[in-house]
């Protein structure tokens, strides 16, 4: 068999000059991106570098106006390019990509939604912004046919939200579960493995720069929540807002609580989750939850993120990467820029098609609750079954199953009552019925193994000699309390 090579035709056989030009520039070329920076701060930073190495390497990007909050704070950065006025920006026509980098999120907002009227692409890792304003935000994209992107919002350089876009579009996903918070992870990771108290680790954390001076959008899972938001925006095609996201955080988590963790060879880490249930519904929540040795996010530590998605076909996927920083986050925002040169825009297909999904809070979770020990009386009767118990002077905790809303109520309840999550139930059980009477088992807990000298020091400091040895294992002996029957408060 002969293969004949063929020279290129020239253009002129097919086109006229000009129009090959054009369809050329539009379709087989990056086009030229001009930039108005909004926020000078750490990402900031980090993205004016990444752009001015890149722009020695040939890349059709550069910024051309940065607009930063404070007059008086020193910058290495030419005065032509800085200004304190955002019109310099919303104004130049010649800027055709506004980057978005500032941290309050009123004030960013105003600027991009006046920059999609004036028919700017617009990039974004302001994740506070997106989720409280994403009905807004997503009409204007459609009535001004402007691109909005904003990867860098959710677990800073993991390439999720494409992903969901494009990758998952076809292979129904079932699940998506992970720590999407590097502020919170490397605040446990110091309390769970290095047995520092938690305002200790959030003192350094701050000290470092992972945490910020209020850190109560972090630690109360608030932030977790906002990324939550918009991941099942691109996952699931719905959108739910963070006051109707179930969110406890880390800052209730109790010194009994790491130590249960402890004994048990387990970590706790903040996780958002979502899943299907077998009729389709969708269930999400934001918790702590204890991590056994063998799960992949064991070793997702520091402030690394790690998301693991679950579909139909392909089975289960794993993300990690670093969840924080000024050059991951750069490298997440820089992504979206290159994107936007191919005229990139996310479609929401599963936002705007048929595969839309309907929300349920009927499901059961297996959970630690702890308590100051008068509470245990008021804790009692919303679990559903009790298979561990303990109570010493000043606390206490159980574990078992419980309804969801049961959980959201005990929650709303009493800010001292930590929760920890076990596991999701099978989503079968939610049909069977919530109130049934409640058991606890009064027999003993064997541990899996046999506490190390370390930890049963640890172990007997928080439970005192509750802690029993028999035949080379630990034993927590229980109280003998036969609750009552468990109901629904209001029903």
């Amino acid at each position: 068999m002969s293969v004949t090579y063929r020279k290129p035709l020239k253009q002129q056989q097919f086109l006229p000059g000009k129009l090959f030009k054009f369809l050329k520039n539009k379709y087989m070329q990056k086009k030229k991106l001009v930039i108005g920076l909004f926020g000078f701060g750490c990402v900031g930073k980090g993205l004016y570098d990444v752009i001015n190495r890149g722009n020695e390497t040939g890349q059709v990007a550069f910024i051309k106006k940065i607009v930063a909050k404070d007059p008086l704070k020193k910058r290495n950065i030419s005065p032509a390019h800085l200004s304190f006025l955002k019109e310099d920006i919303l104004n130049d026509d010649e800027i055709n990509v506004v980057v978005e980098l500032i941290d309050d999120a009123d004030a960013a907002f105003d600027i991009v939604s006046a920059a999609m009227r004036n028919g700017k692409a617009v990039v974004s890792a302001n994740k506070k912004m997106i989720a409280e304003n994403f009905d807004e935000l997503y009409r204007l994209q459609k009535e001004f046919n402007v691109p909005f992107l904003y990867e860098a919002a959710c677990c800073a350089s993991l390439p999720l939200i494409r992903n969901l876009e494009e990758y998952y579009d076809t292979d129904t996903l079932q699940s998506i579960e992970g720590i999407v918070n590097g502020s919170t992870n490397y605040i446990l990771t110091k309390t769970c493995a290095e047995n520092i108290s938690f305002n200790k680790a959030l003192e350094t954390a701050q000290s470092l720069g992972y945490a910020e001076s209020d850190p109560t959008l972090d630690i109360c899972g608030f932030d977790a929540a906002f990324k939550l938001s918009i991941l099942l925006i691109h996952a699931f095609g719905i959108y739910i807002k963070k006051a109707a996201i179930f969110t406890s955080g880390i800052h209730r988590i109790t010194e009994a609580d790491n130590a249960y963790a402890f004994a048990r060879g387990m970590k706790i880490k903040l996780i958002a989750g979502a899943f299907i249930q077998e009729d389709g519904s969708l269930c999400f929540f934001v918790l702590p939850k204890f991590i056994p040795r063998d799960h992949i996010l064991y070793h997702v530590d520091d402030v690394f993120n790690g998301v693991i998605m679950k579909t139909t076909f392909a089975d289960t996927h794993f993300f990690s990467g670093r969840g924080a920083g000024a050059l991951p986050t750069a490298s997440a925002v820089l992504s979206d820029i290159s994107a936007l040169g191919y005229d990139y825009k996310y479609a929401y297909k599963k936002l705007t098609g048929n595969r839309r999904k309907k929300t349920s809070t009927n499901f059961f979770l297996k959970v630690l609750v702890s308590f100051p020990v008068e509470k245990a009386a008021i804790v009692q009767p919303f679990f559903t079954s009790i298979q561990e118990t303990f109570t010493n002077p000043e606390s206490g905790y159980f574990t078992g199953t419980i309804h969801f809303e049961n959980l959201q109520r005990l929650k709303e309840m009493d800010d001292t009552i930590s929760i920890i999550l076990m596991d999701v139930c099978d989503t079968g059980v939610a049909k069977q019925n919530k109130f049934e009477e409640a058991e606890v088992e009064e027999s003993a807990l064997s541990k899996p193994d046999k506490l190390t000298p370390e930890k049963e020091v640890r172990y007997l400091k928080i439970f005192g000699n509750k802690v029993d040895t028999k035949e080379g294992k630990t034993f927590v002996m229980f109280t003998k309390k036969q609750p009552p029957p468990a109901a629904r408060l209001g029903d």
